[in-house]
């Protein structure tokens, strides 16, 4: 739940994603573009590492930047492919070309592209269009420690990481299959004939509080406040509206 909700527009991207995104600080004097990493994803499929959407993209036409690409050499597809190599980028990786005079090489590996099924691998190089110099050098160990959980979590999620990985989340989603499809069958099973109601297990007489469930909703409401407003307008629905006319309490009882 928490590695999908991270991805979801709200919780994720405004919430959690936004305060850790990896800064652009961290690139010494280099020029920022208007664009972000997000812009390398495709048709809103999400390929980027998680924790780079959000940061700006370098920008090429300056001098800045760490020694790349021999100075000298013409900065080309077979140039820039050779300097992946070189730099350890063995086996599938992703290489995005320039867009526009600013544009920059863009050399990366990472779960997100199913590149590797090692999310710690995770790495993503910028080279200046034009001089060739490099401009970034991100890789897991440089994230932050939630861009670390997403980076494995994420892989986890999509069964990235083996054959192993595969057969939990096969397991689990036919568990949650299981649980729903069985928790039907047990009430049908179990309802009186002719009851025209929901037959719902009577409360218990002033029944205490459940401190434990108290806490855990009090909890995933603050830590999800979408799903806090929804319980929270249940409750209010139920005190103020089904709890009060008889037929609708009737049927629900």
């Amino acid at each position: 739940m928490l590695t999908g909700l991270t991805w979801a527009g709200v919780w994720g991207e405004r919430f959690t994603q936004a305060w850790s995104t990896f800064p652009a600080e961290k690139w010494d004097n280099v020029p920022l573009s208007d664009e972000t990493h997000a812009s390398m994803n495709h048709g809103g499929v999400k390929e980027v590492p998680w924790t780079l959407e959000q940061t700006p993209m370098p920008a090429s036409g300056s001098a800045a930047g760490a020694l790349g690409i021999a100075p000298g050499t013409p900065v080309t597809l077979d140039s820039v492919v050779a300097f992946a190599r070189a730099q350890g980028f063995d086996g599938r990786f992703q290489l995005a070309f320039p867009k526009g005079d600013k544009g920059v090489w863009t050399i990366s590996r990472d779960t997100m592209s199913n590149d590797s099924a090692d999310p710690t691998s995770d790495r993503t190089v910028h080279l200046d269009r034009f001089t060739g110099k490099l401009l970034a050098d991100i890789d897991f160990a440089a994230y932050g420690l939630a861009g670390k959980a997403m980076a494995v979590g994420i892989a986890f999620h999509e069964g990235d990481m083996g054959v192993w990985n595969i057969a939990l989340v096969t397991i689990f989603c036919l568990s949650i299959i299981l649980m729903s499809v069985s928790g039907i069958t047990m009430w049908w099973l179990r309802r009186p004939q002719g009851a025209g109601r929901l037959v719902a297990p009577r409360a218990m007489a002033n029944m205490p509080l459940w401190k434990t469930g108290a806490i855990v909703m009090l909890a995933a409401g603050l830590l999800f406040p979408l799903s806090g407003a929804v319980l929270m307008s249940v409750l209010a629905l139920d005190m103020l509206l089904l709890s009060r006319i008889k037929p609708l309490k009737k049927i629900l009882s």
